[in-house]
C-alpha cells in the first residue's frame, strides 16, 4: 500500500472509529439553519462522524422544512423541532452547536448571534458577505470563546496535503506563480420574474440583501451567481481554491489586486462575471485566478479545475482527488498521484468540529484564518466592479489607494436589518 492510499485508508478508519467510540458517549444535540442541499450534506457528514442527533431545523421555506424532517427522521428515527425564525432556534435549550448552512448574504447576522449565545458554530463558507461583516464575525467570535470552524473542507484532502508537503520540502523550489481555475458549463434558469412559491417567504429569505423580484434564477441555489446574495463564481467556489492555495504557500492575504472579466456568454441570465481574471500580489509570488462559466471541457478538461504551481524546479497540479509532478524537460514523465477526495473530507472537516466541542479546543479553520481567505476572494470582486488595481493593508484591513473602492468593504442592509460592522 503506497504513502497516499495508507493515508486516505487511515483516514477512513479513523472516522470510522470515531463514530464507534462517540455512540457510546452522550450525543451532541445540534441545530441546523438552511435547510436546502448543502446544509444536509453538513448534517450527513456529522452522522458520519457520529455521536451526535439533529434537534433543531431552522428555514424560511416550509417546503424545506419538512424535506429536511423527512430525512431526520429516517436517518436517526426522531424528528427535530422546527423553526422559521433563526433566533429562536439558537434561543433553544440544551443545544451543543449549531450549523449555519444559509446563503452567505445572510452568514454574518446569524453567526453573530450564534456567538452572542457562545454556541459552538459550524460555519459554511464563505465566511461573509462583505468584508467588514467578516471583521465583525471575527471580533464576535473573539470575544465569546466558542468553538468555530468554518467549511474549507478541502483543507482534508489528501492531494493538497500531499502537494503542500512535497513544495514545504523544497522540492518543486522557489515558487515563481501560481494558476488557479474552475471552468464550468453554469445552469442558468429562467430569469424572468414569477410568483416565489406559496411555501418561500421571499421577504425573510432576502433577509439583509434587497429584495429582488423572485425568479428561478435567484432563487435555491441559484443564488450563487447572483451578485447582491452569492457575489459570484469566485466568491462561491473559487473560495475554495484560493483558500487551498493560501495554506500551499503559507500566505496571509494580498498586497494588490486586479481583475478583469465580464458577462459575455450569459449575459442577461446572470448578474457576475461569466469570465473573470484576478491577480493577486501575495508577498512570496503572483496568484491569477481564471474562470469562465462556458466552454468548460472544450480544451484540457483533466486540467479545467485546480491550482497549478510553478516551481523553479518542478510544476505541480493539484485538485481535489488527485496532485501530479510536472519535471521540467521536454520528454520528463509527469508523475501522478491519485487519492480519494470524496466522501472523506466532509465528514473529517466535521469531526474536528465535533472533537472540539468535546474536548474543549478551537478547531483549525477559525474564523479568523478563514477571514483571508473570504476577504481576499471579496476583493477580486470589488477590483473587478472598480476596475483598477487596488492596495491592501493587512495591518489596518483597509483599501488604501482608493475610496470609492474602500466604500466597497460594506454594502448597504435593507431596514430595518443593521450592518453589524459599519
Amino acid at each position: 500500500m503506497n504513502q497516499l492510499n495508507r493515508r486516505s485508508f487511515l483516514g477512513a478508519a479513523t472516522v470510522a472509529g470515531a463514530s464507534q467510540i462517540l455512540g457510546q458517549e452522550k450525543k451532541l444535540k445540534l441545530g441546523l439553519i438552511g435547510c436546502g442541499w448543502y446544509g444536509l450534506v453538513d448534517l450527513n457528514a456529522a452522522w458520519a462522524v457520529g455521536g451526535m442527533e439533529c434537534v433543531a431545523l431552522c428555514d424560511a421555506d416550509t417546503k424545506m422544512l419538512d424535506d429536511a424532517v423527512a430525512e431526520v427522521e429516517k436517518k436517526q428515527g426522531s424528528k427535530p423541532k422546527t423553526f422559521k425564525d433563526y433566533k429562536e432556534l439558537l434561543a433553544m435549550p440544551g443545544l451543543d452547536g449549531v450549523i449555519i448552512a444559509t446563503p452567505p448574504h445572510w452568514h454574518a447576522l446569524q453567526f453573530i448571534e450564534a456567538c452572542r449565545h457562545k454556541l459552538p458554530v459550524y460555519q459554511e463558507k464563505p465566511l461573509a458577505y462583505d468584508i467588514l461583516e467578516g471583521r465583525a464575525m471575527v471580533n464576535a467570535w473573539k470575544k465569546a470563546g466558542n468553538l468555530v470552524q468554518v467549511g474549507f473542507q478541502r483543507r482534508q484532502s489528501e492531494a493538497f496535503q500531499g502537494a503542500r508537503e512535497y513544495i514545504q520540502a523544497g522540492n518543486a523550489g522557489r515558487i515563481v506563480q501560481v494558476d488557479v481555475n474552475i471552468h464550468y458549463q453554469a445552469g442558468t434558469p429562467d430569469p424572468t420574474p414569477v410568483a416565489p412559491p406559496a411555501t418561500l417567504d421571499w421577504d425573510q429569505w432576502c433577509g439583509p440583501a434587497p429584495k429582488l423580484p423572485y425568479s428561478p434564477a435567484i432563487g435555491h441555489r441559484s443564488w450563487r451567481l447572483e451578485q447582491t446574495t452569492g457575489n459570484g463564481h469566485l466568491v462561491d467556489w473559487g473560495i475554495h481554491l484560493i483558500d487551498a492555495t493560501r495554506k500551499l504557500l503559507g500566505e496571509s492575504m494580498p498586497k494588490a489586486v486586479t481583475a478583469v472579466g465580464g458577462l459575455y456568454a450569459l449575459k442577461g441570465k446572470i448578474t457576475t462575471p461569466d469570465t473573470l481574471t484576478a491577480e493577486f500580489e501575495f508577498e512570496k509570488c503572483p496568484v491569477v485566478w481564471r474562470h469562465r462559466l462556458w466552454g468548460a471541457v472544450e480544451r484540457d478538461p483533466e486540467f479545467s479545475n485546480g491550482v497549478t504551481l510553478f516551481g523553479e524546479k518542478e510544476t505541480l497540479f493539484v485538485s481535489d482527488n488527485r496532485w501530479m509532478i510536472l519535471p521540467k524537460g521536454r520528454n520528463a514523465q509527469r508523475k501522478v498521484m491519485d487519492v480519494k477526495h470524496t466522501p472523506e473530507v466532509g465528514p473529517r472537516h466535521m469531526k474536528e468540529w465535533l472533537d472540539a466541542i468535546r474536548g474543549g479546543a478551537q478547531p483549525a479553520c477559525t474564523p479568523e484564518d478563514a477571514f483571508l481567505s473570504t476577504a481576499t476572494v471579496q476583493l477580486g470582486m470589488i477590483a473587478y466592479r472598480a476596475a483598477r488595481t487596488i492596495q491592501w493593508d493587512a495591518k489596518t484591513m483597509r483599501i488604501t489607494n482608493d475610496p470609492v473602492a474602500a466604500k466597497m468593504m460594506a454594502r448597504a442592509y435593507r431596514a430595518p436589518y443593521k450592518h453589524p460592522g459599519v
